[in-house]
């Protein structure tokens, strides 16, 4: 936890917020990874301490191959001694890997069958969301599934206490969201049991 606050507070735009993600949230976004039984390559983006990676490593598979990319170099170091090096030395026939680099620049290719991201969006000018969007959407294959969150009513709350500029941003933000799932058949869920209630949001790769 302390982790987590130290680096909030040195880097806010990154992280994007005050509390680490709670157990119903990382349930709700890797719910696909129960549903099936062959081969996955699942992509994490931007796990901050690994909430959502302890839950995806609980359900890797010999057969699966999994890929985490963080941009913060001391949470990928944090990932790698708290969840991923005590992974390799029970599960040596599970590929894991780590990559220190920003999502638009990873040396990764695709496609992923599930691809899981906590990126603060909505801290990112909308140039960067759009990019990093399609990226991802890039990686993955024909039937898979994106998974990213957001905080419940944020650019609500936010847009009275920003700048006009930052208003802009957000409304653009929105409005990609938006278009984004309509183009990949979005569904949402609200997840109340978490600080604070957020919003885990699904698309899927549009059907060629």
């Amino acid at each position: 936890m302390l982790d987590f606050l130290s680096q909030t507070l040195s880097n806010f735009k990154h992280t994007g917020a005050v509390w680490p993600s709670g157990g119903r949230l990382a349930r709700e976004m890797t719910a696909p990874l129960r549903e099936t039984d062959r081969p996955r390559r699942i992509l994490e983006v931007g796990p901050g301490t690994g909430p959502f990676t302890a839950r995806i490593l609980s359900h890797l598979r010999p057969g699966d191959e999994f890929h985490v990319v963080e941009i913060n170099p001391f949470f990928c170091k944090v990932i790698e001694k708290r969840h991923l090096a005590p992974f390799r030395e029970r599960r040596p026939d599970i590929e894991v890997a780590l990559h220190e680099a920003p999502i638009e620049d990873a040396p990764i290719e695709g496609p992923f069958d599930h691809i899981i991201c906590g990126l603060p969006f909505n801290n990112f000018p909308p140039p960067l969301v759009r990019g990093i969007f399609k990226r991802m959407m890039g990686l993955l294959a024909e039937d898979g599934d994106l998974a990213y969150f957001e905080y419940a009513a944020v650019r609500v709350m936010k847009a009275p206490v920003t700048s006009s500029a930052s208003r802009r941003n957000l409304r653009r933000i929105d409005a990609h969201a938006k278009s984004l799932h309509r183009r990949h058949r979005g569904s949402r869920r609200l997840v109340m049991a978490n600080f604070p209630p957020a919003i885990a949001v699904r698309l899927r790769h549009r059907d060629p």
